[in-house]
Order: structure tokens, then sequence, then C-alpha cells
């Protein structure tokens, strides 16, 4: 997405989104619009981006699994809007693979009610939805037009509007220090590289902003067959695999990574860990998407909830797995 123009939709952006000193880029719905914070400057290739040895595994073309995973999301967007839907007219803001309420996870509960937050792979944008009538004032960001149709739908049906941004989460065309939250609901936390969207989460974030993130536990990835189908009771993939996991050309690319990992990613660009949440679904519930039995889920833990804090502007000096492995054997 480098070099290209960031598409904005929604007439409903609130006037605290809503700049004359910044730059002109998109439409709203064939309106050009300002909006404060969108980024003068695109980074340069390497900026803020970690060293190649910063988590295990080959080198990923940023263009390989870039359009890969566009396309598939394209495929995918018509069997969204039923489900788009009905996240947008639940009775409530309800999170990842199981449908879990706020009022249950209350991962919000520290965040002010006028906080500016960035949701990185909205998709059908539920989420911003309901910040929106919490009175926050988000935006939603994917790399998929198509999704994003789907989104500017459900805005007109339900009569709820903020920005919609078309880019890739890796490269995102707002200033630095512009949110005070951003999430990944199971966006760029597992389609795109996390050596490249971190650094560009940190430097989104205000000082003092929260990073929430979903993803597939790592014990699920280790009980998923080669073909994608649901998890097993037996281990079938190496734990200490590569990073980026493919099932099947169809499927897209997606990255997953130890706790290991994502503790030392975190921490190398700035982040402290302030909690981990291993989700056990309730008794009754049931799954968005066919990855894994509820059966299963009451017995290991399915989806991660990570939640973190940009504790510096500037990210410590960068380290390898293999570094971390070295220093701990030399205590």
């Amino acid at each position: 997405m480098r070099g290209h123009t960031a598409r904005a939709t929604g007439t409903g952006a609130s006037e605290g989104h809503l700049s004359a000193g910044a730059s002109e880029r998109g439409t709203v719905f064939g309106a050009l619009v300002r909006l404060s914070g969108l980024k003068k400057r695109l980074p340069e290739i390497g900026d803020e981006i970690l060293a190649d040895d910063a988590v295990g595994g080959p080198e990923t073309s940023i263009a390989d699994y870039l359009e890969r995973n566009r396309s598939a999301w394209h495929r995918w967007a018509p069997s969204s809007v039923a489900t788009g839907a009905k996240a947008w007219r639940t009775d409530e803001l309800r999170w990842g693979l199981w449908n879990t309420p706020e009022s249950h996870l209350q991962l919000l509960r520290a965040v002010p009610p006028a906080a500016d937050v960035i949701e990185l792979g909205c998709g059908t944008a539920a989420i911003c939805a309901w910040l929106k009538r919490g009175g926050m004032h988000p935006v939603g960001l994917d790399f998929s037009p198509a999704q994003l149709n789907v989104a500017e739908q459900l805005q007109h049906e339900f009569g709820v509007y903020f920005p919609l941004i078309s880019a890739n989460a890796e490269d995102v065309p707002f200033d630095r220090d512009s949110f005070d939250v951003a999430i990944s609901e199971y966006g760029p936390s597992v389609w795109s590289n996390p050596r490249r969207w971190l650094p560009e989460a940190h430097r989104l974030l205000r000082l003092g902003g929260q990073l929430i993130l979903f993803t597939n536990s790592a014990i699920l990835m280790a009980c998923t067959p080669t073909d994608g189908s649901l998890a097993g009771e037996k281990l079938v993939r190496d734990y200490f695999s590569s990073y980026r996991v493919e099932f099947g050309a169809e499927a897209g690319v997606e990255f997953h990574l130890t706790h290991g990992q994502w503790v030392r990613l975190l921490r190398a660009n700035g982040f402290a860990v302030e909690n981990l949440i291993e989700l056990r679904p309730q008794p009754k519930a049931k799954p968005r998407y066919e990855l894994v039995s509820l059966k299963w889920a009451r017995r290991w833990p399915s989806e991660e909830i990570w939640v973190a804090r940009k504790v510096s502007e500037k990210p410590p000096e960068l380290f390898s797995d293999a570094q971390q492995t070295e220093s701990e054997q030399t205590r």
C-alpha cells in the first residue's frame, strides 16, 4: 500500500476528527475529507521495522502475503454480511471467536469515554460501531475494500457512522501519536507480519496508549492439522516451528507466535504486557468460525487476548531469540 491513497468512508465522522490542516485524502461517499492525524509522510522501507532476527523463521515478502490475504478476504466478504449484521445488532459488544461479552472481559473498562481508537483489520467494523455508540471516536482500517464495502452498508443500515480507511496495518496513513487505543481482533495480529505491524501500532499510539490484540492460542495451532481442519487432542505441529503458517494456497498466510516470542517482540517495540487472557468459553458458547469445538476449547485455551501498553517513545535495543536464550543461560 506504500504510496497509495487511503480511502475514507463514513458521513458521520465527528468534528473531533476533522481538521483543515490535515492532508486531503480519500472520499466520504465521493466528498473530499480532511482527517486530523492523517500522516504527512509515509515511512520509508525500514522505518521502525524490527531486525530480521527479532522472531525466528524465514523472511517474508510483503507483496507475497498481503496480496494473498487480501484476495482471500475478498472471497470471504459475501459470507461476512450476515455475521457482521448480527454483531452490529447484538445486545452489547461481543469479542473474539466465542462472542464473549465486554461485560465479562471488561477490556475497555479503563478507556476514557471520548478516546481515539483505531481498529486494525476492522472487517465489518462491528467493534467500531459499538465504540461509537459508547461515545468514543473510532476509526476502522482494513486492507480489503470488499470488507469495507460491507462495513459501509452496515453503517447505512444502522445509522452509525465513523471513518473507514482502506490501508495496510503495516503502513497506516495517520500521524504519530494519533490514538489512545489500537485494537486487532484477528486482524493484523493473525494476517500481517508482527515484525511490521507492531512497530506501526507503537507509532500510532500516544504514550500510555493501549494495544489489545486477539489471536489463536499457541496450543491450538500446535493441535491444528495441516489442512486447517478442527483441532484434535494430539500435537501435530512443532511448537518451535516457523511463525508463518499456511493451510493451503486458498486460505491465505497466517502468523502465529509462541508466548515467549510475543512477550519479547512486544517489549522490543516499547510495550509492556499488562495481561494475557487465555479464554475459556462459556458452557453454551458457539464459535463465530468453525476452527475448534466447544468441548476442546473448554479443556484447552483456543483464544488469547494480549493487553499491552506503550511505555516508551523509543523502543529498547532489539534482540533475537538466540540472544535471549544465550542471556538466560549465562544467568
